[in-house]
């Protein structure tokens, strides 16, 4: 990763979203700034929010639910919006919804905890007059294991401060990003941390 060329510099807060437009051949960096903290992505076609980056296209699409430096990012029109072209952590998750509402009311009890949704939803808003219905997101930096029976287990992300994955834009797209909010299980190590969003742009100085 290297600061040449950066034309814009995004920290998001804990319990928090952020949206940025990141054009055809720039670059967006995802930054862990202090460790083990997940990101839920969202990514629309800037031009037609009709078309998202969808994990289950995905899923089809690579024949896997792990996600590989050179795998494309691909639409529910199975065409690729981005490419991930850096990845200093290597594990990642495009499987798990979204925590929203009704993940902590249903699931502990909680009426007000921030989500994932909610944050993403909020960050869309200040770019566009109508924010679409939210696709599920690529969780980057989630570590979730499978057992040989096919189970699930949350398990502390592996990144370390300053890890980072670095994605390659194929089309103008609006992508946001929200700290997950969860601290309950330790999808975050039981504490939530700030992201950092850079876009990059290799053609300029």
């Amino acid at each position: 990763m290297s600061a040449a060329g950066k034309v814009e510099d995004i920290v998001i807060p804990p319990y928090a979203g952020r949206a940025v437009r990141v054009r055809r051949g720039q670059r967006l960096c995802i930054v862990d700034v202090e460790g083990k903290q997940v990101g839920d992505f969202v990514a629309f076609n800037l031009h037609d929010f009709d078309e998202h980056v969808s994990p289950v296209h995905m899923r089809a699409s690579l024949s896997s639910i792990r996600l590989k430096v050179n795998d494309p990012l691909v639409s529910n029109r199975r065409r690729p919006l981005m490419r991930l072209v850096k990845d200093t952590v290597g594990v990642h998750d495009f499987f798990f919804p979204a925590c929203d509402y009704w993940r902590y009311k249903v699931d502990f009890g909680l009426e007000r905890h921030p989500n994932c949704h909610d944050n993403l939803v909020a960050a869309l808003s200040g770019h566009v007059a109508t924010v679409p219905p939210l696709p599920d997101p690529i969780n980057f930096f989630m570590n979730n294991p499978m057992g040989p029976d096919g189970d699930y287990e949350i398990a502390e992300p592996l990144s370390r401060p300053g890890d980072y994955v670095e994605l390659e834009a194929l089309e103008d797209v609006l992508v946001a990003v929200a700290t997950c909010s969860q601290d309950l299980v330790p999808v975050n190590g039981m504490k939530v941390t700030p992201l950092r969003l850079e876009v990059l742009d290799p053609g300029a100085p």
